[in-house]
């Protein structure tokens, strides 16, 4: 029920992405039952990848639209509570059922409405996967802790409302908010069994930032985020900070 498409390449490992209203289906089929037969590993990383698509549309900068900055709350906040139960049990139709529609809501261009996207965690992952064949749910988990603890001045704001609304943080200082929101964050990737660093996934991750980086600036790839500010060399310090 989205427009988005992704593509990967072995021979040049590339992974590269491509969308836009022509990709839309007629329709759509969505049957909880089908949740039953997916491995758990794929479950987990399905929560992981619907999860870390809020994220990007919602971990951006304040522009007054509540109810948009609601729905995403909502979808995070479900997924957090059924995550446990279609976890232990995907034949739960109701946790599967919940579980379904959070991944088709995450993504078929509702909650992006109206206001800015980052989608800098993607592109960063896509490498990852291109380079290493991980996960991209995985990949995913590897560069967002990094990105928001990389980018805490510019998305700080939206990081403590986040931590107040969805892991019921409390305190008045945002900056303090923010950073135990990124933890929390972690500590759900990790309840899934999800691993955030990089060398957990492969011991030959040195010199990883700069062939990223590299990639990024042949393609032009100059300014990434929802400001566009993100260069290259962000981009490396990102991905080195996730090591």
């Amino acid at each position: 029920m989205n427009s988005g498409s992704v593509i990967s390449r072995r021979e040049t490992k590339e992974k590269l992405s491509m969308g836009g209203p022509g990709l839309f289906p007629v329709f759509s089929i969505l049957d909880p039952q089908v949740v039953a037969s997916v491995p758990q590993r794929q479950i987990a990383n399905g929560i992981t990848d619907a999860y870390t698509h809020v994220l990007e549309q919602y971990m951006t900068y304040p522009v007054g639209f509540y109810l948009q900055d609601r729905f995403a709350e909502s979808i995070m906040q479900t997924l957090v509570e059924i995550a446990p139960r279609v976890m232990a049990d995907p034949a739960d139709y109701e946790a599967a059922g919940n579980f379904m529609w959070c991944c088709t809501m995450a993504l078929n261009g509702l909650i992006q409405k109206g206001v800015p996207g980052d989608w800098a965690v993607h592109m960063m992952g896509h490498e990852l996967t291109a380079l290493y064949g991980i996960d991209h749910a995985r990949t995913l988990a590897v560069i967002a802790p990094s990105h928001y603890r990389y980018n805490l001045a510019a998305k700080k704001e939206k990081l403590a409302q986040y931590g107040r609304r969805i892991w019921n943080i409390t305190g008045d200082d945002d900056e303090t908010v923010a950073l135990a929101a990124i933890d929390k964050t972690e500590a759900f990737f990790h309840s899934l069994h999800i691993a955030t660093r990089l060398s957990e996934y492969t011991g030959d991750y040195a010199g990883t930032a700069e062939t990223i980086a590299a990639r990024f600036t042949e393609r032009g790839w100059m300014g990434l985020g929802e400001h566009r500010n993100l260069a290259p060399a962000d981009v490396a310090k990102i991905v080195e900070m996730s090591y």
